[in-house]
């Protein structure tokens, strides 16, 4: 397997930031990893981890992951048969679950279990997008979060949350009117709702992790 990461360009994603911070990360912690972005099902396949950002509504991020020709498919037998270390950020986070429920109900990959919901916030004077820092909570111990203290701040731009139906599943939760998912796993699957690539140091040590994970 080759020592590269595909991050998957479907029309979706924020590439350019998500591909420099990636790259270094490879470079400081030495992974020795290349970041190739691709469009290409034949290039992801070779990939030794696969990561799937996100930037939009639900239906139009999973109508444009599945233009892509193949891309699902090798993606499914990559990750779910393979054991590739996947990492979703955003929107391709919450593509991993059975359904997302904005503008409609509209089926997601169903890798973990559960729905994509508008966030409430309990305080009406918070606004919906969520956006900037918020505090992270570990719920429990997982590779990614090696190195980061529980109350570390990264940072989020989003009006939708994955609502998991095994609390097992959630690795970090943080608090915007309510306690919501912040990153979740499951097996060689992981997924962040904020984005590490706008986190400053947390979530470049993340992304380090992420590169030296052994699922």
């Amino acid at each position: 397997m080759s020592s590269f990461v595909a991050l998957i360009d479907y029309g979706s994603g924020n590439l350019r930031s998500a591909e420099k911070a990636l790259a270094r990360a490879a470079a400081e912690h030495a992974t020795g990893h290349e970041i190739v972005v691709t469009d290409k099902a034949d290039v992801a396949a070779k990939a030794e981890r696969i990561v799937l950002p996100g930037v939009g509504a639900f239906a139009d991020c999973m109508r444009g992951l599945k233009a892509v020709p193949g891309m699902v498919d090798v993606l499914t037998e990559a990750v779910r048969t393979r054991g590739v270390p996947f990492l979703g950020i955003c929107v391709g986070m919450q593509l991993l679950a059975s359904v997302g429920r904005e503008f409609g109900d509209h089926a997601g990959l169903g890798w973990i279990e559960g729905d994509v919901v508008r966030m409430t916030p309990k305080d009406p004077a918070l606004k919906v997008p969520h956006m900037g820092w918020n505090e992270l909570r570990l719920e429990r111990a997982h590779p990614l979060f090696d190195g980061i203290a529980s109350n570390a701040h990264a940072y989020f731009v989003h009006s939708y949350v994955i609502v998991p139906r095994d609390k097992a599943d959630v690795l970090a939760t943080a608090d915007y009117g309510g306690v919501f998912a912040a990153a979740v796993g499951h097996d060689n699957i992981a997924g962040t709702q904020f984005h590490p690539e706008k986190s400053q140091a947390t979530g470049l040590r993340l992304l380090a992790n992420f590169l030296r994970w052994r699922p």
